[in-house]
């Protein structure tokens, strides 16, 4: 199945006491990157989403979203600093009986004083967390890949048609080039005669020459091999994995067996045609730069 390279998958789920909202989208990119965006306290995460994200992703620019919302009361540890506690109970006593003043010190008013107590969350369970997130990531993530094969089916089509276009030019450029021979020895054996001034053409030379010509302008073996990487082409599209890679090469074959016939054509319509050609496969790459 060919997948687009831009997608874009959501899933929220609320349970045991969190809402969970996990959002996955990603843009062209030649290699698998991921980043994160998640709160800090629990960015413990991060690698077991890159992992399980892995799994369906193979390229691409990918970002992942994650919001976890409490939603029931977060359990809290309030510890005591019970050396300095012990240091403001000493000084207390200290100066009551310096100053001869009562000692009516309590818990709460040595509570009171700063840093005695500090509050704190419960630690994480992060095996239990992560029980929770895992699956709204893949929840996420099997509609990210489902608008990715939307996306690539509609990219296959595009393709495939400009590739059957090609395939419709370079037939015409096969047709065409026999003329092209068959032209040139006619404007050779005019000219011959003109500069002869006489009927009697040495025939041999002419087909020498006419042999010679049609040599150098000959394209079957490019448009022989056109017509195999379009069908190579068609060929990566049924096979299964990423592909984006091995077409981006196949266009640059593409690209220069196009550039020979162009570059060998001594016709005006051959060399329209080519123009033709060459734009197809610039929008056939465009297009190839987007599938994974």
């Amino acid at each position: 199945m060919i997948r687009s390279m831009t997608g874009f998958g959501r899933a929220q789920v609320s349970v045991e006491g969190y809402n969970i909202t996990v959002e996955i989208r990603s843009v062209n990119h030649r290699y698998f990157e991921f980043y994160a965006k998640m709160p800090r306290a629990y960015s413990f995460l991060e690698e077991k989403v890159k992992a399980l994200l892995s799994t369906g992703i193979s390229r691409g620019k990918v970002e992942c979203s994650i919001q976890l919302e409490a939603t029931a009361d977060e359990s809290v540890v309030v510890s005591v600093n019970e050396p300095l506690a012990k240091g403001y109970v000493d000084a207390v006593r200290q100066i009551a009986d310096t100053f001869n003043l009562p000692d009516d010190m309590t818990a709460f008013t040595v509570a009171r004083f700063s840093d005695v107590l500090s509050v704190s969350k419960a630690p994480v369970d992060e095996d239990a967390l992560w029980s929770k997130v895992e699956p709204v990531v893949k929840a996420a993530l099997a509609e990210f890949v489902a608008m990715r094969e939307t996306e690539g089916e509609r990219l296959l089509n595009d393709v495939l048609s400009r590739a059957h276009t090609i395939l419709e030019k370079v037939a015409l450029v096969e047709a065409e080039s026999p003329e092209t021979v068959k032209a040139y020895r006619e404007r050779l054996e005019q000219k011959m005669r003109e500069l002869l001034d006489s009927a009697n053409i040495d025939e041999q030379r002419l087909i020498t020459e006419t042999a010679i010509f049609a040599d150098k302008i000959a394209v079957d073996e490019e448009t022989v091999r056109l017509r195999s990487h379009i069908k190579q082409l068609e060929s990566f599209f049924e096979a299964e994995g990423p592909v984006g890679k091995k077409l981006d090469f196949l266009i640059q074959e593409m690209n220069r067996e196009t550039n020979t016939i162009g570059s060998k054509s001594q016709n005006t319509k051959i060399a329209y045609i080519v123009v033709d050609i060459k734009s197809e496969i610039e929008k056939i790459r465009e297009q190839i730069q987007n599938i994974e």
